[in-house]
């Protein structure tokens, strides 16, 4: 016979709660403290979008706890009504078809699909509509492995280099710093000069993707002012992890002092997309850094 369990039930119950209390405190520390379960321990948005997204996903969470408090409903009543009784030595009867159940579980679940498209769908039309007009266009040059900056209207521009993580404190202040005016409507022209990258600002709770030969575009109006944080979210060779950027939100006056700035320092006009790491590095600079041959 095999030997009892003899972990008291008491104890196992226990420990069952403290793995679900720590799960669930680190759930929250993981999603950051700008986040709260109103809001689906979704990062707070920073810029007009954000309800959009954060409503989708609060939605999406709703329906799927449903599903599962459902499904977990339906097996407790099965592990109940169906349980094996003093007595019961048969088999009870096996049913090879059930074409009431088959159905049922077939068609809800293309219809649960079905919703979850229709929402979906709306929502990414919202998020990807360039329709209106913009007071700053932008197009943000992905490269191996930092970005550029083109202003358009302003035209000026701003070249990044290779963020370089050193582990020690100072590293952001490096960093190439994409400028976006509060509460102005930005679009950005997304290009790149090499390989996929994705443009992604976690604050803002959107991402694209950029293809070489391709312009994406999406637009936001940026409603909070402060740094953040801006990365590629392509994997995109050996150094994707150091792709890195900051992004200020500032008042008008700011911006368009920046911009003032930019073109006082020589940086008139809009880089080209054309140039890749292979056309302006020097033959004998193309490999990796670290290589040997």
């Amino acid at each position: 016979m095999p030997q009892r369990d003899h972990i008291p039930r008491r104890a196992r119950a226990r420990r069952a709660g403290l793995v679900a209390a720590l799960s669930l405190v680190g759930l929250v520390s993981l999603s950051g403290c700008r986040a709260s379960i109103k809001d689906g321990l979704l990062l707070k948005g920073a810029d007009e979008n954000a309800t959009t997204v954060t409503r989708l996903w609060v939605g999406g969470w709703i329906a799927l706890i449903a599903v599962g408090l459902l499904v977990l409903g339906l097996i407790i009543w099965c592990l109940v009504r169906y349980r094996r009784k003093p007595g019961d030595n048969e088999l009870p009867p096996q049913l090879k078809y059930n074409v009431p159940l088959e159905v049922l579980y077939t068609v809800v679940p293309v219809l649960m699909i079905a919703v979850f498209f229709v929402y979906t769908a709306r929502d990414e039309s919202t998020l990807l509509d360039v329709s209106k007009k913009p007071d700053e266009t932008i197009n943000v040059v992905g490269k191996q492995w930092s970005w550029d900056f083109n202003y358009v209207e302003p035209n000026v521009h701003e070249a990044g280099t290779q963020a370089e993580l050193t582990g020690k404190p100072g590293v952001e202040a490096t960093l190439p710093t994409l400028w976006l005016p509060v509460n102005q409507r930005v679009q950005f022209d997304l290009t790149s000069r090499d390989v996929i990258h994705s443009f992604w600002i976690p604050a803002f709770l959107q991402k694209l993707d950029m293809i070489p030969g391709r312009v994406n575009r999406f637009q936001v109006v940026p409603t909070e002012l402060g740094t953040f944080q801006g990365k590629c979210a392509e994997l995109c060779g050996a150094y994707h992890s150091q792709m890195l950027f900051n992004v200020k939100v500032v008042s008008r006056a700011d911006f368009d002092a920046h911009m003032a700035q930019l073109r006082a320092e020589g940086n008139d006009g809009l880089l080209p997309n054309s140039l890749n790491r292979s056309e302006i590095l020097p033959k004998d600079e193309h490999l990796l850094p670290g290589s040997t041959s």
